[in-house]
């Protein structure tokens, strides 16, 4: 179980390793989590893209929502699940495969963000959802699928352990010499896999533009695990800095930054997370405006920046041309992988055209930037042949 320290944070499992690796801890979504280690956030940046990053994502919000009284038909037992989340978010929860993830979004009555969750269908239990939330909003995402659920299915919180992220180009291969199976997964599945008699929840995603999976385990199981995983040449682990400077490069949004309870999907570049047959029955939150918006009425929307000199910081305005500010920057840093400044941030679509030049206002001081197409770096995700 996560203890409480003398500043009221929150520690999660692996505290004990992430001193022991030297790791900087800093307080972070209630959780004390290392922001880097001693080689620093440009190396362990390169590193993940070049071999195996890990992470310590246990702050999330994993759960499993299950039926109370499940019928034994495996395809009426996801629809009466599917039932129960669906009218709280955007996603096709029904069309789900046993295994398959799906990206989603929690909606407010007008559309807004409550939060991006992963959900999906289990491979194994019928009418049994597997849900990771994001860790600033789940207490709140639990208490609100809780009462949609009650009576019907009950939420069972996962958060008491441990989730490691192990991401990059090297990720799957290490844990498939560890894990027998693992390699069979395709982006965005997931299955349990047994390790040293433990079971543990694998899923091949993550929040890196690169290949790799999310492992869900105990709190007892999860130093042994990092340590194994730290055993191999080609792992090392990764704090928050790293995280954050890779997720800014594959160009996915962070909640509470670039998402929140006044942004659709739809301004935020997440159409395709408004699934088709949702979107068909408009049967979703908000469903009026964010359909409006598809057509066009909408009056701002999120673009990627590559920016001349220092680095844009959220809350730094975008400027046109002629120095008026139109928008916001909502995340920014510097991209290592490009070696140049980066930034999200919402303008109004007039201003949004890939090549348009417009400002950012760094210190006072305006600095040259461009919109530009995202992923800043392209997504190295693993997707499986399609059957012939």
């Amino acid at each position: 179980m996560a203890q409480t320290t003398a500043d009221d944070l929150k520690t999660t499992p692996l505290f004990d390793q992430h001193n022991a690796a030297g790791g900087r801890m800093v307080p972070f979504g209630g959780y004390s989590l290392p922001v880097k280690y001693a080689t620093g956030i440009m190396a362990e940046h390169k590193w993940t893209r070049e071999a195996a990053g890990l992470f310590d994502v246990s702050h999330m919000g994993p759960s499993f929502l299950t039926l109370n009284k499940p019928s034994g038909d495996a395809e009426a037992d996801h629809a009466a699940i599917a039932a129960i989340i669906e009218p709280l978010i955007c996603g096709d929860i029904a069309g789900l495969r046993p295994g398959q993830i799906r990206y989603t979004l929690l909606l407010n009555e007008s559309g807004g963000a409550i939060d991006d969750l992963m959900v999906a269908r289990s491979p194994q239990f019928p009418g049994s959802l597997y849900i990771v939330v994001n860790a600033g909003t789940k207490d709140g995402d639990f208490a609100r699928i809780a009462a949609a659920a009650a009576g019907r299915a009950t939420l069972h919180r996962a958060d008491d352990g441990a989730l490691l992220a192990l991401q990059g180009p090297q990720a799957v291969a290490v844990l498939e010499a560890m894990v027998p199976g693992v390699a069979a997964l395709g982006f965005m599945e997931y299955t349990p896999l047994d390790w040293r008699g433990e079971k543990l929840i694998i899923a091949r995603s993550g929040y890196t533009g690169e290949d790799g999976v999310e492992i869900l385990c105990t709190a007892v199981t999860a130093p042994m695990l990092w340590d194994a995983l730290l055993a191999d040449p080609r792992v090392r682990p990764i704090g928050l800095g790293a995280r954050d400077s890779l997720r800014l490069e594959a160009g996915l949004p962070l909640y509470d930054h670039d998402l929140n309870e006044t942004i659709s999907p739809i301004e935020a570049g997440l159409g395709f997370a408004v699934s088709k047959r949702r979107r068909e029955a408009a049967d979703f939150p908000g469903a009026a405006r964010i359909l409006a918006e598809r057509e066009g009425k909408l009056s701002r929307v999120r673009v990627g920046l590559i920016v001349q000199g220092a680095p844009a910081r959220e809350g730094a305005e975008i400027l046109d041309a002629s120095g008026n500010a139109i928008g916001v920057v909502t995340s920014g840093g510097f991209a290592p992988t490009l070696g140049k400044a980066i930034a999200l941030g919402f303008v109004p679509p007039g201003h949004a055209a890939i090549g348009t030049a417009l400002q950012v206002s760094v210190r006072g001081r305006a600095q040259a930037a461009e919109v530009v197409p995202t992923p800043f770096v392209p997504h190295n995700y693993f997707r499986k042949p399609k059957a012939s």
